[in-house]
Parts: structure tokens; sequence; C-alpha cells
């Protein structure tokens, strides 16, 4: 089995304190001419607070639109959740919108180089999603079709094939893949220079050791919120438009102006191998999502990490938590090491040489909080983007910065837009809780058109729903609200309180009747239910 260096995390931890790998995620930032010596303006167009993945995007995007834009950052650049993550670029999923998204990041990673004459630390090395039951592949192969329409490569493969193409696999522990010749991998913070540097040379500003204790607002015409600017240690900015890309630290600037968001940090880890001779840096990157887990190349290392069923999740970020980590719990994350050394059993001997478990935002329903705020004219929010920040990043950055100039964005982006959600389910911490743990935990699951939550249910009900599930009614959730989607005679079938998946001390509910009724929706064909709608 995996044999694990009793000081792996001790050492990976004295390497940060001592300054190592802090000096290379930062060098770039003592030699840029924005620093922390960069004078505050007196006014801007924007202001965009945070300075990771989602915020240098987005100062990126405005600048070259020629807003006077500026980013405030408490630290330096990347020193909140983007300096640990793992960076992986895919170019699939399952809707036309994000699917572009992805692709106006990869065309923005292979421009970036050209335009500043620093490399945005891209690697396309390709991508590797492995299957193990037909239903899997089907799903697979749905991806590819859609890629297709797109213009994306992609290839259904069986195991032997997967294997040339990553040797180190064992073909007989899964059932065929599909393969993108066009996912990759970044480095977020050569990613993050390039993107200042951009920015800076079209007029946009990084003002780093920079700290917002408040966002000034006034009242308008209409006796709504509006803001007026930005109160920071270093003096205060008048502007009229903030952006909120503070990561897991979301919630708490804005949550003194009455402002809520269903974001829950949680900690989220991956352990990087020993160097093994038979990996390289161009090998694939792999997705094994039957076992909830991935491979991203780092050199001759592997980068193995994956979504469990009992995340730890945490209340708040301490605010001063810079390049910082937590030790890894092994009781966690053992489940994917079980799942890496069945799918590379050459994983299990190599050794653990560091391990990274940091803080990442997550959401109700595993997508980012984007777009203007309903309470509030002028906030702007970009956050929550559930560990896919560096693949959605570029393109949900141009979309917010044609957002803020011409009051909407060129695509369709309800699925991302903050508004998705009541005020009633962002003020309900417990309710944000639940279906961020389950959307955590689903996140490799096959996405069924008809799949319907668990966690959070019953959260509103009609006064007729007690009846209508006497007679026989079988919810569904929209909005938060309990509705029925079809009727099963003589039955009577019950949303029970969500059970954790039988972690945290709860346990399994025994009154399974539901879920065994949702699975009659679970394909990509008609529903068994479908002739009672």
């Amino acid at each position: 089995m995996l044999r694990l260096r009793a000081n792996a995390v001790a050492k990976f931890k004295s390497h940060i304190a001592g300054g190592e790998l802090r000096a290379t995620i930062t060098a770039a930032t003592s030699a840029r001419k924005y620093s922390t010596e960069s004078p505050l303006p007196e006014s801007a167009d924007v202001v965009i607070i945070g300075g990771g993945s989602a915020g240098c995007n987005t100062l990126y995007q405005l600048a070259k639109r020629g807003v006077r834009a500026v980013l405030l950052e408490k630290s330096k650049l990347t020193a909140g959740t983007t300096w640990h993550t793992a960076g992986l670029v895919w170019r699939l999923r399952p809707n036309d919108v994000e699917i572009r998204l992805l692709a106006a990041t990869r065309d923005l990673l292979m421009s970036l180089e050209e335009e500043t004459g620093h490399n945005s630390g891209w690697i396309n090395n390709g991508g590797l999603f492995i299957s193990h039951s037909p239903e899997r592949l089907d799903e697979y192969s749905r991806l590819a079709t859609l890629g297709k329409c797109f213009g994306i490569e992609s290839h259904i493969v069986g195991p032997e094939q997967a294997q040339k193409l990553f040797p180190p696999l064992d073909p007989t522990s899964f059932t065929g893949a599909l393969y993108s010749p066009g996912d990759g991998v970044v480095d977020p913070a050569m990613m993050c220079t390039a993107l200042t540097k951009g920015a800076t040379a079209n007029g946009g500003l990084v003002v780093e050791d920079c700290t917002v204790s408040q966002i000034i607002t006034g009242e308008n015409l209409l006796g709504m919120k509006d803001v007026r600017g930005v109160l920071t240690n270093k003096g205060t900015i008048r502007t009229n438009t903030v952006v909120n890309a503070t990561g897991v630290w979301g919630r708490d600037l804005i949550e003194p102006l009455g402002v809520f968001l269903p974001l829950i940090p949680m900690k989220h880890a991956y352990v990087v191998s020993e160097t093994m001779d038979t990996i390289h840096q161009m090998l694939p990157n792999v997705r094994d999502h039957d076992f909830s887990l991935y491979f991203r190349i780092q050199g001759k290392s592997i980068c193995m990490g994956g979504y469990e069923n009992n995340p730890i999740m945490l209340n708040r970020v301490p605010g001063d938590f810079h390049f910082g980590l937590y030790d890894l719990d092994y009781s966690v994350f053992d489940t994917h090491i079980q799942g890496a050394v069945k799918l590379c059993p050459a994983f299990g001997s190599a050794g653990i040489k560091s391990t990274i478990c940091g803080p990442e935002s997550f959401t109700p329903d595993h997508k980012p909080l984007m777009g203007p705020d309903p309470t509030v004219s002028g906030l702007f929010h970009s956050v929550g983007y559930n560990s896919a920040g560096m693949m959605l990043g570029g393109g949900c950055a141009e979309q917010l910065a044609q957002w803020i100039i011409h009051d909407r964005p060129d695509r369709h982006m309800f699925a991302y837009d903050v508004r998705r959600f009541t005020p009633k389910q962002k003020k309900a911490l417990n309710w944000a809780t639940e279906r961020s743990h389950e959307a955590y935990t689903k996140n490799y699951s096959i996405v069924f058109p008809h799949d319907e939550p668990l966690a959070g249910r019953n959260f509103t009900v009609d006064p007729f729903h007690k009846q209508m599930i006497q007679y026989g009614a079988v919810m569904e959730e929209r909005h938060g609200w309990e509705r029925p989607g079809y009727f099963l005679p003589d039955e009577t079938v019950v949303v029970q309180p969500y059970d954790w998946y039988g972690y945290y001390d709860h346990p399994k509910n025994a009154n399974t009747h539901y879920e065994e009724a949702l699975k009659g929706d679970y394909t990509f064909g008609f529903s068994e239910h479908h002739d009672l709608v």
C-alpha cells in the first residue's frame, strides 16, 4: 500500500515557513511597479476587493475595456486560496454556457504571453476521464457530442488505449475513458502575474497590503443602498462600483451591509507524490468520477485529490490566513488514496512528498455567485467558485466586465447569477451548509436531467403540502419551495431530513422510499414516471 513519510506534513509546512515556496509564489510581486508603495487613488470607476484568480481576471478584463479599475489585496496576490489550487483546466461540461466560459479562459491563457511577455503558466497536456460503468461512459459520450458542436476534439477510448496515454494506469480497473487532448493545467501565480501585467499596461492599478474595512454606502432616490466608496488602512477611495472577489471571506465584508451569501468554506486537499519514473509533464491529467478523484501532473509527480463524503466544513476563515495551510486529516482523505491505488498501483508505492490542505469556498448548487447584488446598487459579486476558479475565472470575468459596463452579460448567466437564490435562502446558513455539503459530495456524480437534492428540503412549503403528500405527491424542489412533481397512486412518499450520508454522527435514514422513487428519474431518456406527469 501507500508508503507515507512520517514527516511529510511537517517538512512541507516548514518549507513554507522558511520562505522558499512563498518566495517562489510571490517573487514577481517585489519586482512589479505596483506594491505596498502604490499610491491609493482618490477615486476609481471600479474597486475590486481580492487579489486571487477572480480579482486579477476581473481587473484585466475591465482595464482592457478602458475602465479605471483598482484591485485591493489585503496581503499579496494569490495569498488566499488561489496560490494552492490544483490549477486544472478542462474543456468539456454538460452545457453550452460553461463550455464557452471554459473556452474563453483557455484562449486567454494561450494569448497572455504574447500580449504581456510573461508566461501564463499554461501547459496543454490533455485530460483523461475514467469510466467504471456503462452509465458513466454514456455520460461521457454525451459530453463528447456536445463538445463537437463547439469544435472541441475528444475521443472515447478503451482501457488499453487509455493506458497508452497514461502508462501507470491499471487497464483492468476500469471499462473505458474519454480523452480530451485540449485540456491542461495552469500555474496560479504565473497566471495572476501575467493578468496584472496586462491590466496595469492598460491603466489598471494593484495595491497590496491594503485591507478594506468598510464598503461605504449611501441611499439613492429610490431608497435603496448604493455604493459610494471603500475605506481601507491606507485611506478612502470614492467609487460607485465594488466587486466582491474575496473568496472564502466573501461573506465577511458585506454582512454589515445586510447582504448575505450562501457561501460555505470547507477544507479541500490534495497530496503530491514523490517523483515517479513513469510520470512526465506531458502525460494527461486524469479525472476518475466514479472514484471521485483526480490526478494532476506536476513534473514527474502526481498531485492527487478529490471530493469525499465527509469534508471538514468551516464557519469562518481567519482574516489573516495568508498563504496558510491546515494539517491533512488522513481519516477523511483515505478514501481517495484507496481509489488512487486501485486505478494506478504505482502511486501506492511512490510515497507522499507533501500535502496541501487549504480553505475553499463552496455553494449550494456548486456554481459561482456572480453579478449585481439585488439589495445594494453598485455591489457586484464574483465568489464561490467551488475549486474551479482557475478554469472558469477568465470566462466569468469577461462576462462580469460586460455586466458592469453594459448592465448585462453576453451569455445567459442565470445559473451563476447571485439573484437565483431568494433572500430567505441567502440568510439561512444551515440550509446553505446542508446543500453545499451535498453539492460537494456529488460533484463527480453523473448529472442526470431530473436530479433532485436530498439536502435542505422542506425549506418552504405551501398550505396544502401535507394533503398533497397524503394523496401520493412526490415532491420536487425549486428555489426553496416544495412542489409536486407527480403522484404515485396509493403511496405516501415523504422527503426525509438530510442524513449527511451517514457522517458527522448522523445515522443514515431508515426510510429511503423517496430516494427509491427518485431512481426512476435517473436516466438520460424518459423517466419511468413520465406517463404520470
